[in-house]
């Protein structure tokens, strides 16, 4: 049993003269740095135009999805170690009801040998009025005794296995807390990272606000590069002329569920049906269409066989940024459906918007 004496001492006084104070006066100089701004996260300068705001805003919406695409794996991992928790919790209860049937039963066979064998065996036999019937009963003793000890060996094989199931199950415990940890810290950059962004907001004129989020802003970087258009039409896009273009039935079946979600909020960790964000639209409007698709972007950059801009068809997953941190379904048109950061809805919005990292057809 650990220790925890060490635990109750009583701490040592320091004295509150020389480098004690010089520490803590650092420390408050540092912490007052950060509060006006000094580490490039605090308060931000209160003359940025809206323009920088929007640049600054961007850059947030952008670190806030990296974050975000790797709590949803830690999530991800974190459920599936808990169902595995469960699993061998529900496996060692079971060995144990068994366990405790067994042992009803040899506790059975001993009270009644007790009862009736008090006497050695030879003995038995030269005391009995009928020597044949106890022959008899000797053998059907033995036969019983080796009954007995095939029972005993199995109750001791229950025990055994049900200790290591035990031990495993502290080891998926334990496994568990790392990766739960895991996930809120990852919950905790994001917050700060939207909250920031949402503050920085705040300080815009409505009009402003609205120029920033508007269609074709995306999360707010132009491509910055001119690659090659996909392959495709110009002019507007409707959910029937993109399905038309595809000869994949369930390709198309999640393209128009997509445009059945076009207005749902952006909420980070959500997959529908009445909130999403980017990984988790993708996957829904898959799962529609009864396609299991991967809960992270860069997991589902790789559920397909990649394709190339000039390539794209409806139905394709296509990714951006270098980190691979955001995700939406190409709908034709040049166009896709994403759901954008916490500032804009489900909206169709250009390829070109964002700085194309690839694309996968799942079907």
């Amino acid at each position: 049993m650990e220790s925890h004496v060490a635990a109750h001492r009583k701490p040592r006084q320091r004295s509150l003269g020389g480098p004690t104070v010089r520490t803590a006066a650092t420390l408050a100089l540092a912490g007052a740095a950060t509060a006006t701004g000094f580490d490039g996260t605090g308060h931000a300068d209160p003359h940025l135009t809206p323009e920088q705001i929007k640049a600054k805003v961007d850059k947030l919406y952008e670190e806030a999805e990296v974050a975000t695409d790797k709590y949803n794996g830690a999530k991800e991992k974190a459920d599936k170690t808990q169902e595995e928790l469960e699993e061998l919790r529900d496996q060692a209860a079971r060995r144990t009801d068994r366990l405790n049937s067994a042992r009803e039963q040899l506790g059975s066979l001993a009270a009644a040998q007790y009862r009736t064998g008090g006497i050695d065996p030879s003995w038995q036999l030269a005391l009995s009025g009928d020597p044949d019937r106890y022959l008899d009963n000797a053998a059907l003793a033995e036969r019983v005794g080796n009954r007995q000890a095939a029972d005993v060996a199995g109750v001791r094989h229950q025990l055994l296995e049900i200790e290591r199931l035990r031990g495993a199950a502290r080891v998926q415990l334990g496994t568990l807390r790392t990766r739960q940890q895991e996930v809120k810290r990852h919950k905790k950059t994001v917050t700060t990272k939207l909250t920031e962004a949402r503050r920085l907001l705040d300080r815009l004129t409505p009009e402003d606000r609205t120029r920033v989020s508007s269609p074709g802003s995306g999360t707010g970087h132009a491509s910055r590069s001119a690659p090659s258009s996909p392959r495709a039409v110009t002019g507007p896009v409707s959910p029937a002329s993109s399905a038309s273009d595809d000869p994949n039935p369930r390709a198309a079946a999640a393209v128009s569920y997509a445009y059945s979600k076009l207005g749902s909020p952006y909420v980070w960790g959500a997959t529908g049906p009445n909130a999403f964000d980017c990984s988790g639209l993708t996957q829904a409007a898959y799962r529609s269409a009864g396609v299991s698709l991967p809960r992270t972007t860069y997991g589902q950059i790789g559920a397909g066989r990649r394709v190339s801009r000039s390539e794209l068809l409806p139905g394709d997953l296509v990714f951006f940024y270098s980190g691979i941190s955001h995700v939406g379904i190409y709908v034709g048109n040049g166009q896709m459906i994403h759901a954008p950061n916490p500032s804009a809805p489900v909206r169709v919005a250009p390829v070109d918007d964002m700085p194309f990292a690839g694309a996968t057809r799942v079907v």
